[in-house]
């Protein structure tokens, strides 16, 4: 692994730039979080993840990831949240951790997410105490406060934490995110924990979603509930904004051990969202077919208990869409309200929703052709 000393090479800017490490630096936001911080100048960045290389796509070797990993702005070290030794090798000598990494929210595996979410989160900790990290950026969920059962809309930070989750992902993401405010003040690190709505951009798997059903739409419930959807520019905006306040003497006070809901700040109802990327994508002819709860979710628990069954012996895949736990998010308000990041962090959306769907839809797009 290459050091962070400097080589001699590069800008005086590049030279006073610090060292910064990304769990889960390959993932979906985490990609856009690498870029963002490359693109400030301020940082070098040491992009950690399971592979045991890093593979970068065309688009990444031509742009600011590929310079950078050329010119030693970034490195890239395979480390697993589940070994803390890795992750120690790897914080060495940087000043600040974005903590990323995560399960994969699709499977609903509680030994798996526990493992991963809440000891992973504990390693990172760990790891950073013990390399002198000055400051944790922890990539939470607006789901911690979702029960599944009930609506949320325009809610704050002082929602509790429910006493029963939707799903795995959901409940290790609040343990780990309880985790990250204890440590806030634990050996000289300071911690802040980042709550996004429901993200989408270039590279999400709601675009391939659309996709399969060739514009038909299929709305679960009465179609009326709304959601909180982020650009995913917005989410690493914020967690750039964490950053920066904690590193100031009032910010740490104030934004320490805190977490922030982070949105686009514009209420939409879900469906209609999924229709505005349809048409951008060219489909301009919709069906829209409503299969009401009390229809579906018989279906969804039948479909469950032969995958728990039978298919998950012979290795198939549980089903991603059609899942009890899915069903609940697709059908209950989920809205979040941003006051707090807005005079807390200084956050506020660098891309609207409606641009954030044409620069997802234009790339889709241009990826066909």
């Amino acid at each position: 692994m290459e050091s962070p000393a400097e080589n001699g090479s590069g800008s005086r800017r590049q030279q006073e730039a610090r060292w910064c490490a990304v769990t889960g630096g390959r993932g979906f936001m985490a990609k856009h979080l690498v870029a963002a911080l490359l693109r400030s100048g301020e940082w070098r960045v040491r992009v950690t993840d399971l592979a045991p290389a890093i593979a970068v796509d065309p688009v990444e070797e031509n742009g600011v990831l590929g310079a950078a990993l050329r010119d030693g702005r970034a490195v890239y070290a395979s480390a697993d949240v589940c070994d803390v030794a890795q992750l120690t090798k790897a914080f060495e000598g940087v000043g600040v951790v974005f903590h990323t990494a995560a399960a994969d929210p699709n499977i609903n595996n509680f030994q798996q997410h526990y493992k991963v979410n809440v000891e992973g989160t504990k390693n990172v900790i760990d790891a950073c105490v013990t390399c002198k990290v000055e400051r944790l950026i922890y990539t939470s969920s607006c789901g911690v406060v979702f029960d599944g059962v009930h609506g949320l809309f325009d809610v704050d930070e002082s929602m509790p934490y429910p006493d029963k989750f939707p799903d795995a992902y959901a409940q290790t993401k609040a343990e780990a995110e309880k985790l990250v405010t204890k440590a806030n003040g634990t050996y000289g690190l300071l911690t802040c924990s980042i709550r996004p709505g429901s993200i989408f951009g270039p590279g999400d798997i709601i675009i391939p979603y659309l996709h399969s059903y060739r514009g038909m739409m299929f709305i679960v419930g009465d179609g009326k509930n709304c959601d909180d959807f982020v650009y995913v520019e917005n989410v690493a905006h914020a967690h750039i904004c964490a950053e920066k306040t904690l590193s100031t003497k009032e910010g740490a006070k104030i934004s320490g051990g805190q977490a922030y809901f982070i949105t686009n700040m514009e209420h939409t109802n879900l469906w209609d969202f999924l229709y505005m990327l349809l048409e951008e994508l060219g489909y301009k002819r919709k069906f829209r077919i409503r299969f009401p709860l009390v229809v579906i979710k018989p279906i969804t628990y039948l479909i469950e208990w032969i995958y728990n069954k039978v298919l998950h012996k012979y290795g198939m895949r549980q089903p991603k869409m059609l899942t009890s736990a899915r069903l609940k998010y697709i059908s209950l308000n989920r809205t979040f309200n941003c006051k707090k990041a807005v005079e807390q962090l200084g956050y506020k959306p660098i891309v609207s929703l409606k641009d954030g769907i044409k620069i997802t839809t234009n790339s889709t797009i241009a990826q066909e052709r």
